[in-house]
């Protein structure tokens, strides 16, 4: 609380500065150390260019963002512009605490993105990214398996012979693949896999389907009855086995990476493997990361944040974060680049990129989250089957939701 009202009475001193003719915008971010230094230096540059302007950028943790914004905005204040993921999209917009940008940016300039990082809500865009990704993708290790599965099948029969006691003592030293498959966020390739989503055409929850129920009992099957995966395996469980070389194979996203090159794993990339049963690529959630102006910005300031806006999407500043942490641009014409498309695993993130599927911007995922994973977690526990969890799962998330709405 006390750090909230300090936020809020900084922002209302800043608000009644004096006008000495300097124009004052202020950007909040949630960008991780590599990336937060590319943006300080490009917006430093800007900024130095224009003897009226002072742009004041300010970190801050991803919840905190989101929480700050929100009680800033609710007292008519806050940055003019916001980065951030684009689950936080659907929220804001509830709100009315971030601006529709469709009449600020004409059609021709929103076609240089990637589609889907352009974020609309309600048919109304309200975010556009200048990166893509987040997705999980299979991570293997190359000295202990050569070339990855194509098919769930495959996954099967090499993760038996890649799951090993290898000094005899009837303890498995090193298992064929890890990830932190209690985590309804990791499900989620295996329920598109099985033809599944979270929710349906109209946004509803969609839990209670066979997709749910066959995506729980593959899970479970890994595990109990061809024993590839752990018992348990949480995030920090998967990460240290597989960068100890004791799993061949990990689900994992971009985030993780560059720890597990920099751990010495001679570690290639690769689509999680296609469900046999179905033919269908596992999909995982898919989040753009980009830009949003405050509903509520002083008119003086509006023209001045879309022109600093336009700058940070454009190709030469996202050209600067691909080279410094190569991120998966928004830019179309980035990503035809020879150069970029030569980039160290590039091509096979791209790939799984491509059967990727955005994560929804509906406030309700939050509530589909919370419903999934004790339902999840209850089949792999063995207190219920399948089916009645999917079931349940429906049960709670529309539960929630409705109390969500109340």
């Amino acid at each position: 609380m006390k750090h909230t009202l300090f936020i809020l009475s900084t922002l209302l001193l800043l608000s009644c500065s004096k006008d000495d003719g300097i124009l004052r915008l202020q950007l909040w971010h949630q960008m991780q150390p590599e990336d937060r230094a590319v943006l300080e230096r490009v917006v430093k540059a800007y900024d130095n260019a224009r003897d009226s302007l002072q742009i004041t950028v300010i970190y801050k943790e991803t919840e905190e963002l989101r929480s700050a914004f929100q009680s800033a905005a609710l007292a008519g204040l806050g940055p003019d512009l916001i980065y951030g993921p684009s689950d936080q999209v659907g929220p804001l917009a509830t709100m009315q605490f971030i601006k529709g940008l469709d009449q600020l940016f004409d059609p021709e300039r929103l076609a240089e993105f990637d589609p889907r990082c352009v974020v609309a809500y309600h048919d109304s865009i309200y975010m556009i990214a200048d990166r893509i990704g987040n997705h999980l993708t299979l991570v293997y290790n190359t000295d202990l398996l050569p070339e990855p599965p194509q098919t769930t099948d495959d996954l099967i029969r090499m993760g038996k012979e890649a799951t090993k006691d290898l000094n005899g003592d009837g303890v498995i030293d090193q298992w064929a693949i890890v990830w932190n498959f209690t985590e309804p966020f990791f499900f989620v390739p295996w329920l598109s896999g099985f033809g599944g989503w979270v929710f349906d055409d109209e946004g509803n929850p969609s839990l209670n389907t066979d997709a749910v129920v066959h995506a729980f009992e593959f899970v479970k099957a890994l595990r109990d009855t061809f024993k590839i995966i752990p018992p348990d395996c949480d995030y920090n469980t998967a990460d240290v086995m597989f960068k100890e070389g004791r799993a061949a194979m990990l689900i994992n996203g971009p985030w993780s990476w560059s720890g597990y090159e920099n751990a010495g794993i001679p570690m290639k990339l690769a689509r999680i493997p296609m469900v046999s049963s179905t033919g269908l690529w596992p999909a995982p959630m898919i989040a753009p990361l980009g830009y949003s102006i405050r509903a509520a910005i002083p008119e003086k300031n509006l023209q001045a944040s879309v022109a600093l806006l336009n700058y940070l999407l454009s190709d030469s500043v996202q050209q600067q974060f691909v080279k410094a942490t190569g991120v998966i641009p928004a830019s179309l014409a980035l990503r035809e680049d020879p150069n970029y498309l030569s980039r160290p695993n590039m091509a096979e993130s791209l790939s799984q990129l491509d059967v990727g599927r955005p994560m929804p911007v509906n406030p309700e995922l939050r509530a589909v989250w919370d419903a999934l994973r004790p339902a999840y977690q209850s089949v792999l526990g063995g207190n219920m089957s399948a089916k009645e969890a999917a079931r349940w799962a429906q049960q709670l998330a529309e539960q929630k939701i409705r109390e969500m709405n109340e």
